[in-house]
């Protein structure tokens, strides 16, 4: 392909991420590989050119285009090389006409950008936050350690704060080594290994992984109780839950599963309620601390969407509170940077709870916000978490 026909098809491509966006549809990853799979004639290098181009338009706009034109006109604007490119070829796009539109840059929609603002999060910290996402290992602890594993890995690869981790640069083929294969290190971005470390689990405790899903966090706390113990993963998405079986055999870990009914979670796990010394709530949020990864996921977000996470939030804290012995801990996480997804959640629990305190934590890594902490992609080079260790008194 010509350079022009890639910006023409990275356009394309944005057509049909924005109007997914705007019937509330898939991901622009699917929306991507849809529009790639009908073109095979495609490439990979000219493929891989097309979504970095598409990619960065959606990272450049903080509200959604009015159309693909616009975004790749906006990531233009400052390029030259990328301008001459709409010269109105055979298979690129029209020349550039004066006072067509284009799209603005920023961080979200304005809305948004005034929560992550309230909630201590200034705009020009956005560039961190929609930048590129290095690629995370954590080192499987039941096979391997991580001195070992980084001297078999075909690249050489940097270590985090995290115990096990091993950073690579984004996009390594590493599913395809045999050490994927073999177990010994599972992808993990280092913020979601240290929120796992804050539950300090220990071999032959009970353990359970209340919003499993397909089980990152589960198989590092497997790891951490070296196989001594009982473990329990919970979800209430039957396909994500059927993923952690492969994954946990890969791994060597030994996990019970078990699939929950929306709304009736608290009688399925009836026979757990005080027994568990530790309890992990991993719970469903926004995302805002993922946008390295899936960029376009600002644009889906409503405040009233935010209203329902709060919600959901707080009842799966106290849903994971009620499984915890006196004396027991649970660890409250959300990969979200805003504050009434993250502190206030937890400051209402403890208001509505006097049985419960917040521990101090050292992970290695995060600033404290309200009663846990907070990692950010520029201060600690990690997706967007916020955590909150509470003890049972």
């Amino acid at each position: 392909m010509t350079p022009a026909a890639r910006v023409q098809s990275a356009i394309e491509v944005l057509d049909a991420v924005i109007a997914s966006v705007r019937r509330e549809g898939a991901s622009a990853e699917r929306v991507a590989a849809e529009w790639l799979k009908t073109r095979r004639f495609i490439g990979s290098k000219d493929r891989r050119a097309i979504r970095d181009l598409a990619w960065n338009a959606i990272r450049l706009c903080g509200e959604v285009p009015e159309t693909g034109r616009a975004a790749m006109l906006a990531l233009a604007k400052d390029d030259p090389v990328l301008a001459a490119l709409f010269d109105g070829s055979r298979y690129g796009p029209a020349s550039i006409i004066s006072g067509e539109p284009v799209a603005a840059s920023g961080l979200a929609p304005a809305w948004l950008e005034a929560r992550l603002l309230a909630s201590g999060i200034p705009p020009e910290q956005g560039a961190a936050l929609l930048g590129r996402a290095p690629l995370d290992l954590r080192a499987n602890r039941l096979k391997t350690t991580r001195d070992r594993l980084m001297a078999a890995l075909p690249i050489p690869a940097t270590t985090t704060q995290a115990p096990d981790a091993l950073r690579l640069p984004g996009g390594t083929p590493v599913e395809t080594w045999p050490a994927f294969a073999e177990g010994l290190f599972e992808v993990q971005d280092t913020g979601s290994q240290l929120t796992c470390s804050a539950l300090e689990v220990c071999p032959g405790e009970t353990v359970v992984d209340l919003c499993a899903g397909a089980g990152g966090k589960t198989l590092a706390l497997a790891a951490a109780m070296q196989g001594e113990g009982h473990l329990i993963a919970c979800d209430i998405d039957r396909t994500r839950l059927s993923r952690l079986g492969p994954r946990a055999h890969r791994a060597g870990a030994q996990v019970e599963t078990r699939l929950l009914d929306p709304g009736k979670e608290a009688a399925a796990l009836a026979e757990w309620q005080g027994r568990a010394d530790a309890v992990m709530v991993d719970a469903p949020c926004s995302g805002t601390g993922t946008w390295r990864r899936g960029p376009e996921a600002r644009w889906r977000l409503t405040s009233q969407s935010l209203v329902r996470y709060a919600r959901v939030q707080a009842e799966v804290l106290q849903i994971g509170a009620e499984l915890v012995r006196p004396g027991g801990r649970l660890t409250y996480v959300v990969c979200s940077l805003l504050d009434a997804e993250g502190p206030d959640v937890v400051a209402a629990f403890l208001g509505r709870n006097a049985g419960w305190r917040a521990a101090e934590q050292q992970v290695g890594a995060g600033t404290p916000r309200g009663a846990g902490l907070r990692l950010t992609p520029w201060d600690d080079s990690t997706d967007g978490f916020f955590f909150a260790t509470l003890h049972r008194l």
